[in-house]
């Protein structure tokens, strides 16, 4: 079944015909989905205020479930936000124009991965059990596994000669920075986005060379899109396992911070549309919806981590020591390095 919750009732009825339920948004705090179904939130006609409020309890009423966003009029400046926040799907209005049963499904099928992951509750016990503690010592040698997965042979066309919408496979690297606590709240907004800025222009100092794309910015993190290519992937794993750790020194230098803050990185490789950055609002993908989850809600701070379905080429080999085996996470297999310190309070 298909749950709607709008003002605009009408405006939607013509785009989703079959099983489909519609309901006011006041009528979310009494909503109760099953297996199988999956919610959306149209959030024309509702106020930023009301919108955040309304999204709260959706999150809250569909808990693991899959749930999505209705954009007519293109709100959302940044769709990838959504992801951040756990949505399954983003409806915005290209991709209102042409809403098939497979793509619902697709949205609710990889929302379902979802049940083989562990509740946060047992996360450190998990860890325990498996040999793992918060610092990286005593852990066995993750011994990367070969996947079999074999990159694309030809030239990267480079970004400006892909067609728009052409499916290719890509490195997806999710970046962000954080601290304690949040950073935004301890600078306030202003300060905060030109803080961003500056991560921005640094990271992507350090992924040039390994042809990185600032794809997708949410304003708290972002993600680079990476040539399929064994260099660009070397080249950055390399650059992350840098950035780690010069992470204090950057911090002071570069970011112009006085408290201590790191990276969280995240690598996942697999197939998506191309749109340019800016417009990557109908992009639909398993891969970007996994890297975003697992970026803001598995991989940790001060540490790279590699989803299990990277191509054999991907990790330096004399880096792969550096890394130890971090379980599973919605169904695939992950990798994290180890958690470089510092002996003493670095300020």
């Amino acid at each position: 079944m298909i749950y709607i919750f709008t003002k605009k009732e009408t405006a939607l009825k013509g785009i989703f015909k079959k099983e489909t339920m519609f309901g006011a948004v006041a009528a979310l705090s009494k909503h109760s989905p099953g297996s199988g179904d999956i919610s959306y939130l149209d959030i024309s006609g509702l106020t930023a205020a009301d919108a955040k409020k309304a999204l709260t309890q959706l999150k809250k009423r569909c808990k693991n479930g899959p749930w999505g966003i209705i954009d007519p009029k293109g709100m959302v400046k940044d769709p990838a936000g959504c992801f951040f926040e756990g949505a399954s799907d983003y409806l915005g209005p290209a991709a209102l124009k042409s809403v098939t049963p497979q793509r619902l499904q697709s949205a609710v099928s990889w929302r379902s991965a979802l049940s083989r992951t562990l509740p946060p509750e047992t996360a450190g016990t998990a860890a325990k059990t498996a040999g793992l503690d918060a610092a990286g010592s005593g852990m066995d040698a993750a011994g990367l596994p070969k996947t079999g997965i074999k990159l694309p042979v030809g030239k990267f066309p480079g970004w400006k000669n892909i067609p728009v919408g052409k499916t290719m496979p890509f490195y997806l690297l999710y970046c962000s920075l954080q601290g304690k606590t949040a950073l935004n709240s301890r600078f306030g907004e202003a300060a905060y986005t030109q803080l961003h800025q500056r991560l921005l222009a640094h990271l992507y100092q350090h992924f040039q060379e390994a042809e990185g794309l600032i794809w997708m910015d949410s304003g708290k993190d972002c993600l680079f899109l990476l040539p399929a290519k064994a260099k660009s992937a070397e080249t950055a794993v390399k650059a992350c396992i840098r950035l780690l750790v010069s992470a204090p020194l950057a911090a002071l230098e570069t970011l112009n911070l006085t408290i201590p803050v790191n990276f969280i990185f995240a690598l996942h490789y697999g197939q998506a549309a191309y749109k340019p950055p800016g417009k990557t609002g109908t992009v639909v993908s398993d891969a970007v919806n996994f890297i975003f989850h697992l970026g803001a809600k598995k991989a940790e701070l001060g540490r790279l981590t590699i989803s299990g379905e990277l191509p054999d080429d991907t990790v330096p080999k004399e880096l792969e020591d550096c890394f130890v085996s971090a379980g599973e996470y919605e169904g695939r297999k992950i990798w994290h390095t180890k958690k470089f310190s510092y002996v003493r309070n670095w300020i």
